[in-house]
Order: structure tokens, then sequence, then C-alpha cells
């Protein structure tokens, strides 16, 4: 049981990780009025924001932009 806001980044070509996981897992948060954003970036694979490629690069900029942004929306600064 947990209550913290989720971000979701998944590469639509990924093969662990169905559309319909991600669809269900959307779903289920949302029940549970969990705050949440998924993001699917089509024909990305799986982990490719983790990955020197060109080919994703622009997947991948944005991606770090929102995992950054994300952490800053739900953190507070050390005091």
């Amino acid at each position: 049981d947990f209550r913290c806001p989720v971000l979701g980044l998944f590469g639509g070509a990924d093969t662990h990780i169905p559309a319909e996981s991600i669809q269900q897992f959307d779903i289920a948060l949302t029940q549970v009025g969990i705050e949440h954003e998924l993001v699917t970036y089509p024909g990305a694979p799986h982990s490719f924001f983790d990955r020197v490629q060109a080919q994703y690069a622009n997947e991948s900029a944005d991606a770090w932009k929102r995992i950054l942004a994300f952490i800053a929306a739900h953190t507070r600064p050390r005091t």
C-alpha cells in the first residue's frame, strides 16, 4: 500500500511491458486515487532512455526532462 505519485515512462516497442499492462496500471492507479503520469514513446524499446542511442535521443531527452520535473515537483529541498 503506497500513496506516492507515480511517473511511468514506457517504450511503445517494449516486448517486456505490453500496452495492455500499461492501460491496466493506469486504471488501477486511477481507481485508488494515486496521482500519476504514464507516458508511452511509440517505437522506443525497453529502457530506451538509459541508452546512448541517437535513434531515441528525442525520446530520451523528453523522458529525462519529465523525470527531473517530477522529482522537483514531488520532493522538498533539504534544510
